[in-house]
């Protein structure tokens, strides 16, 4: 099941011009719902000779399925065809993500519902980094 943002599937062009996103992933079957945040590339090293280069390079976020134990365990027994992955919100930096993903937990009160496999939020967030949109 690939990624859909207004209910429309992601093309390549979307993720070039992205840093990360916000997203939610409903089980079909309980209607259960996790929420989260993944960045379309990672940092890795390159050495060309002998001189170590940082590089970024995909995340794996076409495959990504969240870091919930119990919802990774269900994907796995269900398959993946029983859930879907939908983006909630664009972000262009890492402190967008980290806020908009506490945002809707705690608007939502995933923290506290056993509708939501999320257990627990960490965040760190600098507001120089935000824009000024609004929620």
């Amino acid at each position: 099941m690939s990624w859909t943002y207004d209910e429309q599937p992601i093309d390549l062009e979307t993720v070039a011009n992205g840093f990360g996103f916000v997203y939610i992933i409903t089980n079909l079957a309980t209607q259960r719902q996790y929420i989260g945040r993944k960045l379309f590339t990672k940092v890795a090293y390159k050495t060309t000779k002998g001189k170590r280069k940082r590089i970024r390079v995909s995340s794996g976020w076409e495959n990504y399925w969240g870091s919930n134990k119990t919802l990774l365990e269900d994907v796995m027994t269900m398959g993946e065809d029983n859930f879907r992955r939908r983006i909630l919100r664009f972000c262009a930096n890492r402190s967008e993500c980290a806020y908009w993903e506490t945002y809707y937990i705690f608007d939502r009160g995933a923290l506290l519902s056993d509708s939501y496999y999320n257990e627990w939020v960490t965040c760190k967030i600098s507001k120089r980094h935000l824009t000024k949109n609004k929620a």
